[in-house]
């Protein structure tokens, strides 16, 4: 089986709330927002992210974004007015760090993943 792309969906219970808090933590507006409960962020060639109106499952999704600088990502989100969580070790030379969406879904920074 070939896989073309990879979808993160965070659900949430009001898209534009989610959206607002998405555009300061990712520091740009959504590619698309093909129908009002949806926005979506190309965030690779093939990986994007979905934040999608659904209270039903709202704060339910646990979200890993690679970012080749950690100390970096969470100055920035700083500046942003977003906060992390303590960073910590896994693995040799793995560090990451968390935070939350207003729903409660679990967004984690991690550097050197596979390392």
């Amino acid at each position: 089986m070939e896989i073309a792309r990879v979808l993160m969906v965070a659900p949430v219970k009001s898209v534009e709330t989610a959206v607002a808090w998405y555009e300061r933590l990712l520091g740009r507006p959504a590619d698309v927002r093909p129908m009002p409960s949806l926005a979506d962020w190309h965030l690779t060639a093939s990986g994007w992210l979905h934040v999608f109106e659904d209270a039903e499952r709202a704060g339910s999704s646990l979200l890993n974004l690679e970012v080749p600088d950690l100390d970096a990502a969470l100055a920035e989100l700083k500046q942003r007015g977003l906060h992390a969580g303590q960073v910590q070790s896994g693995g040799i030379r793995t560090r990451f760090a968390a935070l939350h969406d207003p729903d409660g879904n679990r967004i984690t920074l991690m550097e050197n993943p596979v390392a």
